[in-house]
């Protein structure tokens, strides 16, 4: 067993991450490949992400599994809503039969900071007081900000990004983080911004030694 981390978020609604630590042949006795993987690393990724999804719930149907043209993995009659993620040697799930959800883990990182005015808006730029990359690259000598403050917007993003699972999402327009307080967990009030629709969000997050966990749940009707 290599489970790093569980919380049972209420009665209907959990999340797990799982160290990999096994090889493929492990997950292979509970988990069917449902499509082919050639990349031995990806695979073993694939398979404890499906893994976490039936040993949160035993009674998970993964083999039902349907993939949608945005890439977002879904069951056909919603009897669990569910989103995966996975990074280096973790694969992180949440599933909820009640609550429509998203997830994401993140290795902290520096790279993060050259694509941060892609995904940021100008006023998370300036709430954070996060500077354009450039800036920090022409002057070497110069702190950069915390790269698990900005590993964590990241991963909030995404997290949001599969919560809506329609794909067309503009990360910096439509995906929108307020200031917070950065602490080992907490949670994060955001908005969700497209065409008509404008939803409020709470986002929930905590900081591991050499990873970043952000997710989200909601009422699973339509918005």
């Amino acid at each position: 067993m290599a489970l790093f981390y569980q919380h049972n978020i209420n009665d209907t609604t959990k999340l797990a991450i799982w160290k990999i630590e096994e090889p493929a042949s492990f997950f292979l006795e509970h988990v069917p490949l449902q499509r082919e993987i050639t990349h031995p690393h990806k695979k073993l990724q694939h398979l404890a992400g499906r893994y976490l999804l039936r040993f949160l719930f035993p009674d998970f149907p993964f083999d039902e599994i349907l993939i949608a043209d945005t890439k977002k993995p879904y069951l056909p009659y919603e009897q669990y809503h569910f989103s995966i993620s996975h990074c280096g040697n973790y694969a992180a799930a949440i599933v909820s039969s009640t609550q429509r959800v998203g997830i994401d883990i993140e290795i902290p990182t520096d790279k993060v900071l050259r694509i941060a005015h892609k995904f940021l808006h100008p006023e998370e730029l300036k709430i954070f007081n996060i500077q354009h990359s450039k800036f920090y690259i022409q002057n070497s000598l110069l702190p950069t900000p915390d790269s698990r403050l900005l590993t964590l917007l990241w991963s909030c993003k995404e997290s949001m990004f599969k919560w809506w699972g329609w794909g067309e999402v503009d990360f910096s327009e439509m995906l929108r983080i307020n200031h917070f307080e950065l602490k080992e967990d907490g949670n994060i009030d955001s908005k969700f911004i497209r065409q008509s629709i404008n939803v409020s969000l709470q986002l929930h997050y905590k900081l591991m030694p050499n990873l970043c966990l952000a997710w989200l749940s909601t009422e699973a009707a339509n918005i």
